[in-house]
Formats: C-alpha cells, sequence, structure tokens
C-alpha cells in the first residue's frame, strides 16, 4: 500500500523541520509528510552544532545568508520568547592578533553595518578586555547581536508543532529509491514502506546530492564532508571565557577558525577545527565509508580544492591529532589557556557543497525541479536562518503546488 502526500519532505534537521512546521501550519489543506532515516530528530548537523544565534556579521550583503541570517535571526528570538525556549544575546567579540588581519577586521565591520547589524563597535585592545578580561589583541569588533541557544530544543518544538498541525512524521525511514510513474506525482521506496507526493522537498543535509541525483536531478556540486572537533575548558578554567571569542576568519573560506563558545548550558566550547571526514558521517577519525572516501576522492572539484589550500589541509590535520597545536590555535586568543584547560569534546560534520570548479559553495544553495526544491548547501547559518529558510521555501513550495 502506497500512503499518498501532497508534500514529502525528506530530513527531519532544523531546515527540514522549520519548512515542515510551516508548510503545516499555513496550509491546512497540504497533507505534508516528514521522513527521516535516524530514529530521531536533529541527528546529525542540527544536534552537533554550537548553538550560536548568529548575527550576519560575515555575509556578502545582498546574499542570501546575509538576508535570511537577519530575518531568521529577528523571527528565532520571537519564536524562542512565544515558546518558552531557553536563550541568551550575550555578544561576541571578534579579535584581530597581528597588524595584518587588521585591514580584514575592517572588512568585516563595513560588511556587518551594510547587513543592518545594530550596536557593532570597533574596539581597542583595552577596550576589549571589558567584555575579555582574557583576550590579547590589537583590536576587535563587539558584537552584541549574537546569541546562544539549543538548537535541538528549537528543532524538539519544531516537531511537536508539526504533528500538532496534521505533518506526519515518519523515523527510521530511509528513501532508497525515488521514480516518476507521472507528470503529476513522484514515488518514494523505503525502508518503511511506499510513499507517492506532488512534491518533493529535499533538506537531507548530508545525503542532499545524492536524493537529488535519485530524484533525477542533477545538482551540479558534491557534499564533502568536513569534521570539526571540539575540546571544552575544564571547570577550573571556564572564568577564562566570558562569553564568545572569535579569531579574524580567513576570508578564502567559509570557515570561522576556532574560536571559544559560552553553550547555553554553561560549559565552554574551544573549536572547531575542519578536517576532511571520511564518511559522510564521520565523527570521529575511526569511522570510515570506503564509499563517501572514493566519492570524494574521485571528485574533480576535490582535486581542484587540494591543489589550492593543500597547506591548510595539512595543517587541520595535524591540529586534529595534536592537542599542542590546537592549544597553541587558541592561546593566539587567550594565552592564559594550556593543555591542562581543555578537555575532549565532542565533534560535528558539516554537510559543504563544492562546486566542479573546487570552490567551496559559501551561499546557501536552493535548486529548483518540475516536482521538486533540493537545499543543496545550508551549512552555518542555517540553524538561526531556518524559521525565514522555511518561509522562503514554503513560499516556492506554494507556488508550485498552485
Amino acid at each position: 500500500m502506497t500512503a499518498s502526500f501532497d508534500v514529502l519532505i525528506a530530513g527531519a534537521g532544523i531546515t527540514g523541520l522549520g519548512v515542515g512546521m510551516t508548510l503545516a501550519r499555513e496550509f491546512s489543506d497540504l497533507r505534508v509528510a516528514l521522513l527521516e532515516k535516524e530514529d530521531t530528530i536533529a541527528a546529525h548537523q542540527t544536534g552537533h552544532n554550537s548553538g550560536v544565534i548568529h548575527s550576519g556579521l560575515y555575509y556578502r550583503p545582498g546574499s542570501a545568508k546575509a538576508r535570511l541570517c537577519k530575518a531568521g535571526r529577528e523571527e528565532l528570538i520571537r519564536f524562542c520568547q512565544t515558546h518558552d525556549i531557553r536563550h541568551e544575546i550575550c555578544g561576541k567579540v571578534v579579535i584581530a592578533t597581528r597588524d595584518e588581519q587588521l585591514p580584514a577586521l575592517a572588512e568585516l565591520f563595513t560588511r556587518g553595518s551594510a547587513n543592518g547589524l545594530s550596536g557593532l563597535r570597533m574596539l581597542s585592545s583595552a577596550e576589549v578586555r571589558d567584555f575579555e578580561p582574557h583576550v590579547q589583541c590589537i583590536g576587535a569588533i563587539h558584537v552584541p547581536s549574537t546569541g546562544i541557544v539549543d538548537f535541538r530544543e528549537v528543532a524538539r518544538i519544531y516537531s511537536q508543532i508539526f504533528c500538532k498541525s496534521g505533518g506526519k512524521l515518519f523515523v527510521k525511514t530511509e528513501v532508497k529509491k525515488i521514480e516518476r510513474p507521472g507528470s503529476k506525482m513522484l514515488r518514494f521506496e523505503t525502508n518503511n514502506g511506499k510513499f507517492e507526493s506532488r512534491l518533493f522537498l529535499n533538506c537531507a543535509g548530508l545525503y542532499s546530492d545524492r536524493l537529488a541525483r535519485l530524484s533525477g536531478a542533477e545538482p551540479h556540486c558534491m557534499i564533502v564532508p568536513f569534521r570539526g572537533e571540539y575540546y571544552r575548558l575544564r571547570q577550573e578554567s571556564a572564568h577564562l571565557v566570558r562569553n564568545l571569542i572569535y579569531p579574524v576568519p580567513d576570508p578564502r573560506l567559509p570557515f570561522l577558525g576556532v574560536h571559544f563558545t559560552r553553550r547555553i548550558g554553561g560549559e565552554i566550547e574551544a573549536g572547531p577545527n575542519a578536517v576532511l571526514a571520511f564518511a559522510r558521517e564521520g565523527y570521529t577519525r575511526r569511522r570510515i565509508s570506503f564509499e563517501d572516501t572514493f566519492e570524494t576522492l574521485a571528485y574533480a572539484g576535490f582535486h581542484r580544492l587540494v591543489s589550492k589550500y593543500w597547506r591548510t589541509g595539512v595543517e587541520e590535520m595535524a591540529r586534529s591529532f595534536s592537542k599542542s597545536l590546537f592549544t597553541r590555535s587558541l592561546q593566539d586568543l587567550i594565552p592564559a589557556i594550556t593543555r591542562n584547560c581543555l578537555e575532549t569534546g565532542g565533534a560535528g560534520v558539516r554537510a559543504q557543497a563544492l562546486g566542479s570548479d573546487g570552490k567551496l559553495i559559501d551561499d546557501f544553495l536552493l535548486r529548483e525541479t518540475e516536482n521538486a526544491i533540493h537545499v543543496l548547501n545550508a551549512p552555518s547559518p542555517a540553524a538561526t536562518s531556518s524559521l525565514a529558510i522555511a518561509r522562503h521555501i514554503a513560499t516556492m513550495a506554494g507556488r508550485k503546488l498552485g
């Protein structure tokens, strides 16, 4: 027997849940199903991120990230207030430790101002100590609109609202095959039965490119998994960090560098690095998928990426294996940090889309086909932007469904 729906969503991370909740609430006559291959929601990127409510400082003005982060941040804060989700707008500092970083710091200030961030302020090294007394730097930006939240809890509330609004959530349900029996329907074979739908919304994160191809679409990119590893500050060292401390990022790469983040529960995380994972769910160095690794290594875009950034890749890999090197990177921000301040923390895997030209895709990337919308690149700040992304996709879906 085939279960029939108007919209079928693959992936119960914060993007898929946000889209499902928005559709179920705003279009009550739609039959919406959400399929998740794991036995729980928010099992991958959503459940392993650092819990930062991003301000929109870093993103190119006019880009999808800039627009959706600003709108999504405001919506997310209102959502947390409405549903009593613990959150805090604590602010952060982005610091320059070397003279050559000052132009990039000034460019960040310009971007943040262009993106409408309120309260941005350039700080001297002395002024930084009013916010973070243990930081050593030559200049900084204070970003008061940055916050922290538990995105697992946000996803849980999205899921509750989705189900209460008539949406159907199926866990332990992995899409194995997609067919097009006619012009108006797609048919899905899963390990948990058959489904059909007028519209497919691909929010599968780490597997979004594979599901796009399974549906007959060409994504023109490949998901390359990058693992971000964290340490935690031991309790006796937690006083060294008040809120969030970031370095000036490398403008060539869509990663922010190792930094300090206070979590909503009070613990302090240090990291992440960004190392190539040898499995799409490679949360540890020991987790290896020969299929995933071969696919990455055979991709022409990966060869072009390595030819440009092999030195950075080697440095990141070395830092992954060496606590001393990781500590040294953190000492650039807070000299008082030592190896003994750190204990092993968790890790996450970023689903980073890579073009065949060897460029890491820096903006959100959505592709439309006749019966589908594919979310092919939604790394940070997707969690912050989730409600704005959901509204955008719901508008696209409504237009396709008439």
